[in-house]
C-alpha cells in the first residue's frame, strides 16, 4: 500500500511540475511541443483521428513533439507516462468524461 502511494505520489509530481507547451506553423503541418521534465513517454491524441493515441518524438532539447495537419481546428490532450496530462492552452473545453481537452484552431 505504502509503495503504491508513493507511486501515484511521484506520478502527480510527475503532471504538476513546469511544463511549457507551444506549437509552430510551417505550411500545411503544426508542430506542437511539450517540454515537460521527467517524462519517459509521452503520446498525443486529438479529434482529428478519434483519440487514437500517437507517440510524440522526444527532441535533443529535451521538449517531445508531435507533427499533424494545421487545416482545421482539433482537440487534444497527452498521455504522460501513461497518465492523462492537459497542459496550460490557451483554448479549452470540457469533454464528455468531465475532463478537458486543449483546441487547437488554426488562426492562433
Amino acid at each position: 500500500m505504502k509503495k503504491s502511494l508513493m507511486a501515484v505520489t511521484a506520478s502527480l509530481g510527475l503532471l504538476t511540475s513546469c511544463a511549457a507547451h507551444y506549437h509552430q506553423i510551417k505550411a500545411d503541418r503544426v508542430s506542437i511541443y511539450l517540454k515537460i521534465p521527467g517524462a519517459q513517454v509521452v503520446g498525443f491524441a486529438s479529434s482529428l483521428d478519434d483519440y487514437q493515441i500517437h507517440p510524440a518524438r522526444k527532441t535533443e532539447n529535451e521538449a517531445w513533439v508531435i507533427v499533424v495537419p494545421a487545416g482545421a481546428e482539433f482537440k487534444y490532450f497527452y498521455m504522460v507516462d501513461g497518465n492523462m496530462y492537459l497542459p496550460a492552452c490557451r483554448l479549452k473545453e470540457k469533454d464528455d468524461f468531465g475532463s478537458e481537452n486543449c483546441i487547437f484552431t488554426p488562426d492562433t
